[in-house]
């Protein structure tokens, strides 16, 4: 496999530090190359799924992935992006996240011997001398220069805090620490990361005479030009605790027509052509292609049985897309059959039914709704339904006579549905 050619038909590649050295690099012999997150939370989420999936394509292709967490960063904040400053978390917080990344970091890297390695930059940047770092580091560094980039000029607007000036350093220095100890080449990230990616090319060079290169992948939009990777009810995790498997396929599922080509070239394996095939059909056609995103995104974040019982609790609830297998793919959605799954659930007690559950407050505890105030808009602008039926009263309570057999169905929408069950 050619790495960059792969990586570039698909999508993946948006500035490149030398384009033809970063090509001839990725299609030549292996290199090591890193990405790195920042464990501000305590999961991952689609926002961040852009370099994981171009790290698989480039391990496959026989590069080394060294996936950074950046225990040590996370305690100063990046704000690339950001319009004020990040909360500011304790080092047990940072520590407990960057666990539960590495753990999902693991669904779609393969770690072990002469395979991906994972490090933490706390291990480097927490015992750094502050006067040494200043006199070693920042003598390299044009105030100017950081001045002009584009995460800080927008900053200034807004405030930007001398803790946060420094994020640039750190990072910089991230490059050269793992360019001098584990003969790291090559560093992917976000489109808002070019300049921390281009200080560290620049720092490496001049402290240790290594040429290194970099790129950037573009940001994850629409073919609207707005972000993907959020819903009503925030963003799309891979935690399954903090958004279902049920959700997060149900995501990928409304993806719009015009966005499915695209999605199905980033966030599945399957062969260009048949992307090509399946994003230009029609009707019928087009909503199989969603299916089969749905199915492939969630298989790889969740596993193929998870992804499984997903698309069958899905098209039990609305119809099959396809369900004469008209439609060829290479997708193992073909191979589903007889899979037992139900929807998201949600539980309630016998007692609180008898007594009656508010309908707004049990939109919120569902997870249909983020807050009170965000289920009565739902209910007034229309979009909830009670068993197929529109609720229309923000003070109605559910009561038994809504259940049968101790089941009910609630929706938010068109497709973000739970299971009430009596317990």
């Amino acid at each position: 496999m050619n790495a960059y050619d792969t990586l570039d038909d698909r999508g993946f590649l948006y500035q490149l530090t030398d384009e033809d050295i970063v090509r001839d690099r990725l299609n030549g012999d292996p290199v090591a190359f890193y990405i790195g997150f920042d464990p501000t939370a305590d999961s991952l989420h689609v926002g961040h799924l852009l370099p994981i999936m171009a790290a698989r394509i480039l391990q496959r292709a026989g590069h080394r992935p060294i996936m950074l967490v950046g225990g040590g960063t996370a305690m100063v904040g990046d704000p690339s992006g950001k319009s004020d400053m990040r909360q500011m978390l304790t080092r047990e917080q940072i520590q407990a996240n960057a666990d539960a990344i590495k753990q999902q970091l693991s669904r779609f890297i393969e770690f072990g011997d002469s395979k991906a390695i994972m490090v933490d930059n706390a291990d480097w940047l927490l015992g750094l001398k502050y006067v040494e770092f200043l006199r070693d580091v920042g003598c390299h560094f044009s105030v100017n220069r950081m001045l002009a980039a584009e995460s800080v000029k927008q900053r200034l607007e807004t405030g930007l805090s001398f803790l946060e000036f420094n994020y640039s350093l750190l990072q910089a220095y991230d490059f050269y620490v793992l360019a001098r100890e584990y003969d790291c080449d090559f560093q992917l990230g976000g489109q808002d990361q070019w300049g921390n990616i281009v200080a560290g090319v620049d720092l490496t060079r001049r402290m240790i005479s290594r040429p290194v290169f970099g790129a950037t992948i573009p940001l994850l939009t629409d073919s609207n030009g707005k972000k993907i990777g959020k819903t009503e009810a925030g963003a799309v995790w891979l935690d399954p605790d903090r958004t279902s498997v049920f959700d997060y396929y149900q995501f990928w599922r409304s993806t719009d027509d015009a966005d499915v080509g695209k999605l199905l070239m980033l966030f599945s394996d399957l062969p260009l052509a048949e992307v090509q095939c399946l994003a230009g059909a029609e009707d019928a056609g087009i909503n199989r292609a969603k299916e089969i995103l749905a199915y492939e995104a969630t298989a790889m974040a969740h596993g193929a049985e998870a992804a499984a019982a997903a698309f069958t609790a899905a098209t039990n609830q609305f119809g099959f897309a396809d369900p004469d297998g008209k439609i060829e793919t290479t997708s193992a959605i073909t191979k589903i059959s007889g899979t037992t799954a139900s929807l998201p659930t949600h539980e309630v007690t016998g007692a609180d039914v008898e007594a009656g559950i508010w309908i707004v407050k049990l939109l919120a505890d569902s997870g249909l709704a983020q807050s009170n105030g965000d289920a009565r808009r739902k209910i007034q602008g229309g979009g909830c339904y009670l068993n197929d039926e529109k609720v229309a009263d923000v003070d109605r309570n559910i009561v038994a006579a809504d259940f049968s057999d101790g089941e009910a169905n609630l929706r938010s929408g068109k497709k973000n549905v739970r299971r009430i069950v009596i317990t």
